[in-house]
């Protein structure tokens, strides 16, 4: 299991219940009691760290090498999947992936990011960084759904659309629009979860929905902190004042509107209990689109061009001021 920066204490503890379990079966001795008691104060230790973690160890902890990623959930919460591949125009982006999913007998469209749990996918999935034909790829499918009157379900988890030279020559810029214009005026449920890295463009290109809900340790912002820090300040060392500033933790963004729920996340992270986070996810997934489905389509709509128009401050100045 791979330890945070600040996890240490953590890490020392388990090491050492790994050690007496050894000793254990090695001397044949009963150590049940001692093993009980340092499970009891890692899972304390679990507590006092997570209770408190800083904006910038939220975002250390939503990119986890062990988080679970979207192809973990679609094969631990359906019953079936069929992945569709392609955007009809150019070719296949592996970085986003998608299909018609059964839950309990209901079909849904899931999307989402998809980065890759080793170095070979991580690059086979270009690290989770869509290109141009992903976010058309993705459009195609809701479109489908919306053809087909199945509810669409997203899971956001990336670093950001793609930056390269080719990406750009492909209309990076129009595809992300064109999701969002389009996605605005979807008849069918839209329920939008981010599940780790929500960064740019990149994770709004496939969220705009009528919900958006986040994990609990994840963060959703406009530029990463690292991003931020080297624009201001020239340099990557600044990144933590800089995710202090953005405020892109799930707590931040319910306070201010731009979320609709934050959903509980095991003790010491998802990555802790992917099972039991898949299990809180499916529960999310079929409560919220269930209450989604009590709408009209253009009640829905309605509601969702609304949500999106209320986020934010502005000041409309009188003819004086002009």
């Amino acid at each position: 299991m791979t330890f945070l920066e600040f996890e240490k204490p953590i890490e020392e503890l388990t090491l050492q219940l790994e050690q007496l379990k050894e000793s254990g079966q090695s001397t044949h001795v009963s150590v049940q009691d001692q093993i009980s008691e340092l499970e009891c104060k890692i899972r304390e230790k679990q507590k006092e760290i997570y209770s408190n973690l800083s904006v910038w160890q939220r975002i250390q902890v939503s990119r986890h090498p062990e988080r679970p990623y979207t192809l973990f959930y679609i094969e631990y919460i359906t019953d079936k999947f069929v992945e569709l591949f392609g955007d009809r125009n150019f070719k296949d982006d592996k970085a986003i992936i998608g299909g018609f999913g059964d839950i309990d007998g209901k079909t849904y469209m899931i999307i989402g990011h998809q980065k890759g749990v080793n170095t070979k996918m991580r690059q086979y999935r270009n690290f989770g960084m869509p290109n141009p034909e992903g976010y058309r790829k993705a459009l195609r499918l809701m479109k489908l759904a919306e053809k087909f009157n199945k509810p669409i379900v997203t899971l956001i988890d990336t670093p950001g659309a793609y930056p390269g030279e080719e990406a750009e020559a492909r209309g990076q810029g129009e595809a992300i629009a064109r999701n969002l214009m389009q996605m605005a005026a979807l008849k069918v449920p839209v329920l939008c979860i981010v599940i780790g890295e929500g960064a740019s463009g990149g994770a709004l290109g496939i969220g705009v929905g009528d919900k958006l809900l986040m994990l609990e340790n994840t963060w959703y912002s406009v530029i990463s902190p690292e991003s931020c820090s080297s624009i201001l300040w020239r340099s990557w060392e600044h990144k933590e004042k800089a995710a202090e500033a953005l405020k892109p933790t799930p707590q931040d963004l319910l306070k201010f509107g731009i979320i609709d729920g934050i959903v509980k996340e095991p003790l010491g992270g998802a990555q802790s209990n992917p099972e039991e986070i898949a299990k809180t996810l499916k529960r999310t997934i079929i409560k919220n689109i269930e209450e989604l489905e009590t709408f009209s389509p253009d009640e829905r709509i309605t509601n969702r061009i609304e949500k999106y128009s209320r986020i934010g401050v502005y000041d409309v100045p009188t003819e004086k001021e002009v």
